[in-house]
């Protein structure tokens, strides 16, 4: 049961990713959003501060935190709401999907475990075919994709 959880889990997830796919491609503002949308829509920093309740030094603040990536997602939503606009943020695999992430982990992982295993064996006289070794190698990565086990991420 934990397994088909685990996998729909993943399914769900990868579903959210393909949605995302599109913001993959769209590039940062070089000043960072918050300059861009205010100076976009002709606001100063004055008037924004107003909208925060802060002081315009503040807000200048935000906006080189956010450039410099030190901004915290709770003043990214607090910013978002007096632009009245929704902020929104998340991860995108580099693998396309958990899917594909797990199955290109689980080839290395059984690669080593295969190679060790073989090494192992060659030392005892006991050398498997090339043939073998693949089919090893298939089999044991086929059993790590299904499983997903903890051990797999170390």
């Amino acid at each position: 049961m934990k397994k088909k959880n685990q996998n729909l889990r993943i399914a769900h997830l990868d579903n959210k990713f393909t949605k995302m796919r599109v913001l993959k491609t769209i590039e940062v503002p070089l000043d960072g959003w918050i300059n861009a949308i205010r100076t976009t829509l002709n606001m100063s920093l004055t008037q924004l501060a107003r909208r925060l309740k802060k002081n315009p030094v503040s807000v200048r603040e935000m906006e080189e935190r956010e450039r410099d990536k030190s901004i915290t997602l709770k003043k990214l939503i607090e910013i978002g709401e007096a632009l009245d606009l929704q902020f929104v943020y998340g991860f995108y695999p580099k693998e396309s999907s958990l899917k594909k992430m797990i199955e290109k982990r689980a080839r290395e992982v059984a690669y080593e475990i295969v190679t060790r295993t073989s090494h192992s064996m060659k030392l005892e006289d006991q050398e498997n075919t090339e043939r073998r070794l693949r089919k090893a190698l298939q089999e044991k990565a086929q059993e790590l994709e299904r499983e997903v086990p903890k051990h797999l991420w170390d």
